[in-house]
């Protein structure tokens, strides 16, 4: 299948509001989603980052205000 998408014409917050969408879909089938080898190996160092209190996470949905308000000021 070949999809076109007016990028040129889209503005930031319409690229995020697609790529969104389309995450959203894809975590509909998860297993069908295949994860590079590397994946685990990074996810393992956050994990330990986390566990020493070197880092520190904040939910999915505060992280998608921050990046929204980051682009719609820029």
């Amino acid at each position: 299948m070949d999809i076109e998408i007016p990028l040129d014409k889209m503005t930031t917050t319409d690229k995020l509001r697609a790529l969104e969408m389309i995450w959203d879909d894809l975590q509909r089938t998860p297993e069908q989603v295949p994860s590079p080898s590397w994946h685990a190996e990074v996810l393992q160092e956050r994990q330990k980052e986390y566990d020493e209190g070197i880092s520190e996470f904040s939910d999915w949905s505060e992280a998608k205000k921050r990046i929204r308000n980051y682009f719609e000021e820029a």
